[in-house]
């Protein structure tokens, strides 16, 4: 972990790679477009390393800095965009060695989450972009893992 932060601190970049099939590779290429958009690709190259398909739950690797993910978890390029941005905040917290897990760290990375859809929604050109930002925005609003 200190050679990892020295690296960082030194303004080393992941190039990014996603492994799985190719529907699921083109979808989570889109969800790295809508990154881009909102300015937070440098962020999650930063932290990130490799998305990978799976067939169970969303996790985050830390020893590998890779989040693991199944196909439904793409589906939406802008959640998956945020999903993304969201695991990358927790490695930034891994490697800081911050109370990167509980109650307390979940509403940092929704809050990071959150952050980066109302980022999007404004600097996005596409209407349906802005239309999906601000579904997922008032879903937070209304989820109580927020506040």
């Amino acid at each position: 972990m200190k050679k990892a932060k020295e690296l960082i601190d030194k303004g080393y970049r992941h190039e990014i790679k996603i492994k799985g099939s190719l529907n699921f590779r083109q979808k989570a290429e889109k969800a790295l477009e809508l990154v881009k958009t909102a300015g937070y690709y440098d962020f999650l190259a930063t932290y990130i390393r490799e998305i990978e398909e799976i067939d169970g739950l969303t996790q985050l690797r830390n020893a590998d800095a890779t989040i693991w993910t199944n196909k439904y978890a793409v589906q939406s390029p802008v959640d998956a965009a945020s999903l993304f941005v969201q695991k990358a905040n927790h490695m930034k917290e891994y490697l800081e060695l911050t109370d990167y897990y509980g109650g307390e760290a979940e509403k940092r990375s929704n809050s990071k989450r959150i952050e980066f859809l109302e980022i999007l929604k404004t600097r996005s050109q596409e209407k349906e972009v802005k239309i999906e930002c601000e579904r997922l925005l008032g879903l937070w609003r209304e989820s109580s893992l927020v506040y």
